[in-house]
Order: C-alpha cells, then structure tokens, then sequence
C-alpha cells in the first residue's frame, strides 16, 4: 500500500485516497476528497481501476412526469376529479396562438461558443490534486518532439536520482512523486534533465537541466489549466529557455579549432646532444653543474592580487564594453554580463564583502531574471532584494553575503 493507492473501507462502502503513512499500522485516508482521516491497514482494501468499469452501478433514472403518476390516481385506480374553479378563457390551441410577425419573429442565432485558448507549447511540471491535501507531481510534454528525462530530488544539498523514462510528443507521465500540502515547508527541489529529439529530424539538441524549488509567494499563484491533461493543476514551465539547437556546422567548426589548439600545443623539440650531456652530468651527481637557462622550467609567475569589486556594480554593455554592442548579438551581450556578474560575486565572496549591489537595468528583465535565478541556488547568499528603489528604480539588485 502507497501514498496515492485508492481504498476502501471493509466496514463500509466509502472510499478514498491514501494521503500518508503515519506508521507501519495506520494510514492517512481523504474521504471522497473532503477530509482525512486514520485507518488501520487491515480495515482497507485496494481498488483496482479496472473495478470501476466492470462493477459500475447503473445511472438512476430520470423522474416520471407527474401526469399518470399514482399521486395523481385515487386507490380505487380511477383518476382524481380536478376542483372546479372560477370560470375563465379556455386555454387557446397551439394553432390558435397568435404567433409574431415580421423579421422579429425569427429567432435569434446562437451565440458561438468561445474557443479556449490554445495550451502553451512546451515542457511543463505539473502538480495535480488527488485529495484535497495529496499532490501527484507530472512531467508535462506539449511538443511535436520524444523526450528522454531524469527525475530526481535535491534535500539539503544532496541530489538523488528517483526514475528515468520516455514521453511522445503531446503526452504525460504516470505521477513522479506524491507530495503534502501539510509539509510544504519540507517539499525537497525536484531536478529534471531533457533531451529532446525527433526521429529523422536534421536538428540535435544540447541536454537542459531544470532545478525547480517551490515558494509559498509564487507556488499558489501558478495554479492554472495544465496542457495534455486538460485538468487544474499548480503549473511550472521546464523549458522557459530552450535547449540551444546543435548545428552540425559549428560542431565541425569547435572540433576543428580544437585540434588546431592541441597542435599548437605540441610538445618542446628534442634536446641536441650537448643539452643531453650537460643534463645526463646534472642529474648523475658527478660534479654540480648548472642546469643551462634552456632547458631550466620557468619560475612560476606569481599570482595576482585578488581585487574586491565596486559596491556598486555596473552590469550595463557599455560599462563592460568601451566600444558598445556593436557586432554582438543578444545572446552574446547576455553572455558577457552573466560572465561580469559571476566574476564580481566571487571576488566579493573571496574579499569577504558584506554586501553588493548588482545594476542590470529593468529592460525585458531577462538579465534580472537570470541573475536572481542564480542568486537563489548559491548558498553563500543570505538573501537578495530589489536595491533603492528611489535611486534606481527596478534596476539593480541589492545582495548580501553570508
């Protein structure tokens, strides 16, 4: 017996959902989905699916109209004699209504009904409700493309991988995980690896990894129809950043420029004999003798002095870049600010620095996104926030350090 097994009572009909095992004995078992209560094991039975269908009870039927009905009808079986009541109008024929005339008479198109919104494309995590405190977790795929995932949990730090599988395109996965309400605080982060890809495609895709923790402040707000499902559910996009596209171009390219770099670096040309003398003498011991400078290792250069980064960071292209953005796409001018940022938040780190704010501009907010995406998973943080509002508005970031 698991969390999320259907049951039934054997001293009853009612059925539930088991929500948690409190013990080796005792179970937590919502009721129709309205309240929890605890059973003993050996008072359940597991209802197969298939019970349903075979044993289902008949639908009731629909009420007899009240004429003929034996509230109508004496018991002697004769029908009832209706009161005589006030005189009036006999009641006008079907025929003989008068019925409206001219265009009015027509009656009016109904109205189409509205086409819901088409679903989001893409990889969702979907949290369902089985029981009014019980939560399945799925893995949603709303694209054209199979993909192949990993799922695991991450606790304090510790990662574990729980199942792997494959999902066609336009599909859901059978329920990951169960999780409680009751112990949201405890919810471990639930990490996804998805490669995507499409038999006979002419396009490969890099490996996404997703680590997705949950906040109370954002968590009940992202309940929302769920794509495939069609049903409620707390949703999470995994893909919000595509996986990049691999150009069997480029990979030619990067393979080809990374033999050119291990050619140039080839090792150091063989040493003429009077070299190898004078170091075969060294090295025997018979008389000391200087090892020549050409053949000497170089000292090693000393390190440089770690610098402690500006209080305030500047994060914007031109600061980062004297001669602007020209000749740089979005992805790179992104890549560079990321690269300043990390640059900066480890040599704050390093330097022992209280604090540190981050300018990045409000823009899209796709840098300010990125940037506090990473700040959440560091655990040399001790916590971030938007910086003075009153002097820079929604963008910079104010981070202070353990």
């Amino acid at each position: 017996m698991n969390v999320g097994d259907r049951v039934r009572l054997l001293t009853g009909t009612e059925e539930g959902i088991v929500t948690r095992l409190l013990d080796s004995e005792l179970v937590e078992v919502a009721i129709d989905n309205d309240f929890t209560i605890p059973v003993l094991r050996r008072e359940l039975v597991l209802v197969a699916a298939e019970e349903g269908q075979a044993f289902r009870r008949p639908a009731p039927e629909p009420a007899r109209p009240a004429t003929g009905s034996k509230k109508n009808k004496p018991l002697g079986g004769q029908p009832k004699t209706p009161r005589p009541g006030p005189p009036g109008p006999a009641p006008a024929s079907p025929a003989a209504r008068p019925q409206p005339a001219g265009p009015s008479a027509a009656m009016p198109p109904r109205a189409a009904a509205t086409p819901p919104p088409p679903a989001a494309k893409g990889l969702f995590l979907a949290l369902v409700h089985q029981a009014p405190e019980l939560l399945a977790l799925h893995l949603l795929n709303n694209t054209e493309a199979e993909v192949v995932f990993t799922y695991g949990e991450e606790r304090q730090g510790k990662y574990r991988a729980l199942t792997t599988g494959q999902l066609k395109a336009k599909a859901a996965s059978a329920p990951l995980a169960h999780l409680h309400l009751k112990d949201f605080e405890q919810w471990p982060a639930v990490v996804f690896q998805l490669l995507s890809f499409k038999l006979n495609a002419d396009t490969a895709y890099d490996l996404l990894t997703k680590r997705q923790s949950f906040k109370a402040s954002t968590f009940y707000t992202s309940r929302r129809p769920a794509p495939v499902i069609g049903k409620e559910a707390y949703l999470f996009q995994l893909d919000e950043r595509p996986a990049p596209a691999l150009n069997p171009e480029k990979l030619a390219q990067a393979e080809a420029a990374l033999e050119a770099a291990e050619a140039a670096a080839s090792p150091a040309p063989p040493l003429n004999p009077k070299q190898a003398s004078i170091l075969q003498q060294a090295l025997a011991g018979d008389k000391p003798l200087a090892v020549p400078a050409a053949i000497a290792p170089a000292p090693p250069k000393p390190a440089a002095a770690l610098v402690a980064p500006p209080h305030e960071f500047d994060l914007h292209i031109e600061k980062l870049r004297p001669e602007g953005a020209e000749g740089l796409s979005n992805t790179a001018m992104l890549r560079l600010q990321l690269d300043a940022f990390e640059d900066a938040l480890s040599r704050a780190l390093a330097t022992n620095m209280h604090e540190i704010i981050f300018i990045h501009g409000a823009g899209n907010g796709t840098l300010r996104k990125e940037i506090h995406r990473q700040l959440s998973r560091n655990k040399d943080i001790k916590f971030f926030e938007e910086a003075q509002k009153e002097k820079f508005g929604y963008g910079a970031t104010l981070v202070r350090l353990k």
